[in-house]
């Protein structure tokens, strides 16, 4: 249990700079460096990148990531874990604490002039119900919690030293390129793609302590 106890601790600070991130968005505080970064990304844009930026989101699109975490369910319950595969709802808890914060949070996106095409996703069916608003990051928010566990699952369970030692750098890797293309693609503010970060990452911690929770020793 006392090596929960640093997690916990974990998601507390970063439910706290999460809450603190949106008081400083609502009071305006992040709009000159969102104005700056965008000019910036916008300004260094090549047109050959952008198929490649457009795959790249599609890491973090609703649809590959749910189907992620399907695969996770179903890898850990035929795999004899049990309870543990339902840690894919924390999944399903940080989608909707997103969509929650979209509806409500008055924080619109890059305006069209130097926004990109992003990569094709059902997500941007709802993108005219939640009035343009776009903190936090979505595509953010999915890489850090499924990659993440997904490495989180692949360092404890596969019997490859090689794929084990690889697992969290790739993990890394995947969540720095994502925050690059919501940037370079003009789609997201600088501070969506830290709330995405941060809540993503509250949302990962939760899941590690679920799989990591104290079991019950067996009669």
């Amino acid at each position: 249990m006392s090596a929960l106890i640093p997690r916990l601790f974990g998601i507390a600070v970063l439910g706290v700079a999460f809450i603190a991130l949106t008081i400083a968005i609502t009071a305006g505080a992040f709009t000159g460096l969102d104005l700056q970064v965008a000019q910036a990304m916008h300004d260094a844009w090549q047109p050959s990148l952008h198929p490649i930026l457009q795959a790249i989101a599609e890491l973090g699109s609703i649809e590959l990531t749910a189907i992620l975490m399907l695969g996770l369910l179903i890898f850990l319950w035929q795999g004899g874990f049990g309870s543990d595969a339902f840690v894919v709802l924390v999944f399903l808890a940080a989608e909707a604490f997103e969509l929650f914060y979209k509806y409500n949070l008055h924080q619109p996106g890059p305006p069209r002039a130097i926004m990109q095409a992003d990569g094709p996703s059902l997500s941007e069916l709802f993108n005219g119900s939640l009035g343009g608003n776009s903190f936090p990051s979505g595509h953010m928010m999915r890489t850090v919690l499924v990659y993440g566990l997904l490495a989180f699952v692949v360092r404890r369970l596969s019997p490859s030293p090689l794929v084990r030692s690889l697992a969290v750098p790739v993990a890394i890797v995947i969540i720095v390129v994502m925050a690059f293309d919501r940037l370079y693609l003009d789609v997201h503010w600088e501070s969506d793609v830290v709330g995405g970060l941060l809540l993503g990452a509250i949302a990962l911690v939760a899941g590690t302590v679920w799989l990591d929770r104290p079991l019950k020793a067996e009669n």
